[in-house]
Parts: structure tokens; C-alpha cells; sequence
């Protein structure tokens, strides 16, 4: 049995659903601000928050899907520097507010992909700050808004809130039980 590694109640996702394919933007250059943030690849969530996942994982899987992260855990100062290249409160959080629900470990960006790995239509790219990651685009084609419904459907049966202007963001519902968190990736190496 792999060992769980848990630090302030977040655990790596990879040591509860291996099966996860994960692809931290942030973690490389592919992502809105251009640059690598994280310093390290390391995929973490609050350990009930990534139990949910798992178990949306596993409904998924039925279909022939795979769940895909983008990103979970991000650390305080990796909230600030989004604010530093973005301060606009309707696609970035205020880390001098609430700040982030991803800083909680209660958060997790995602999509579905099939068995090979292909990412499924969706209404746009992971990070668009457009009205094309609006849930209430009007020009959402029926295949990729029958694919967002699946997704939505399963993410809340399973204990997920979303939200509307970012198609791929999920919240923990459970996340006000938790404290704001600024634990390095490092510690989980």
C-alpha cells in the first residue's frame, strides 16, 4: 500500500486515485501569466476534499472518462501573485479577502478526458477569461454543453459547488469547515 503523505490535512492526490491524470498549469509555462509558478509538481487537496474527487473519479470512469486537474492546493503567495498580474475579483480572488478557495485545498480546476487521454469539447480553454468559460454562454454547442452537465452533474452529486464564470472551477462544499492555508509544495516530496 502506498504510503499517505498528509501535511496540515492536504494530501497528494496521485496516493489516493493514480488513475487521476494531472497537469498542473501552473507547475509549468502553460498558463495565463506565461511563467512557471509552482515550484514543484505536486498535486494537493484537503484529504476529504480529494476523497470526493476520487469518488467522481470512479462514477467517470463508468462512462469511459478519466478526470483531469489543472490545479487544486495553491498556496497564499501563489493567490498574490494572480491578484499582482490580474486584480480583477471576477476571475481572480482577493487574497487580502476570503482570498482563494484553491488556498483551503478545497478547490480543484478540472475537466474530463477519455481513456486515451483526450480532453473532451468543453465550452474553452482552462484559464479564458472570456465569455466563452461563462456556464451561461449562449453559444455553447449541445455536444459541449452535454459534456459540461455531466461534468457539473457528477462534480456536485458528489459534494462540488461551481461556479458561473469559470466552467472548469469546482468548490468543496464542506470548504467553510477548513482554515486558509500556506503550505510549500515541498513538503510533500
Amino acid at each position: 500500500m502506498k504510503k499517505i503523505i498528509e501535511v496540515n490535512g492536504l494530501v497528494r492526490l496521485k496516493d489516493l486515485d493514480d488513475t487521476i491524470s494531472i497537469e498542473l498549469r501552473y507547475a509549468s509555462e502553460n498558463n495565463f501569466t506565461g511563467k512557471k509558478i509552482y515550484p514543484i509538481d505536486i498535486c494537493v487537496l484537503r484529504r476529504t476534499t480529494a476523497e470526493k474527487l476520487v469518488k467522481v473519479n470512479e462514477e467517470v470512469k463508468k462512462k469511459g472518462y478519466r478526470i483531469k486537474v489543472w490545479d487544486a492546493y495553491r498556496p497564499v503567495y501563489v493567490q498574490q501573485l494572480f491578484w499582482n498580474v490580474l486584480p480583477d475579483d471576477r476571475f481572480v480572488a482577493n487574497p487580502a479577502k476570503t482570498g482563494s478557495k484553491h488556498s483551503y485545498g478545497a478547490a480543484v480546476d478540472v475537466t474530463l478526458i477519455t481513456n486515451n487521454g483526450e480532453e473532451l469539447k468543453m465550452p474553452s480553454s482552462f484559464d479564458d477569461f472570456s465569455i466563452k468559460a461563462r456556464r451561461d454562454n449562449p453559444n455553447i454547442e449541445e455536444e459541449v454543453r452535454k459534456n459540461l452537465n455531466y461534468l457539473t452533474e457528477t462534480m456536485c452529486k458528489f459534494g462540488f459547488d461551481y461556479i458561473d464564470s469559470e466552467w472548469w472551477h469546482y468548490v468543496d462544499s464542506e470548504w467553510k469547515k477548513y482554515d486558509i492555508l500556506d503550505v510549500k509544495l515541498d513538503k510533500f516530496i
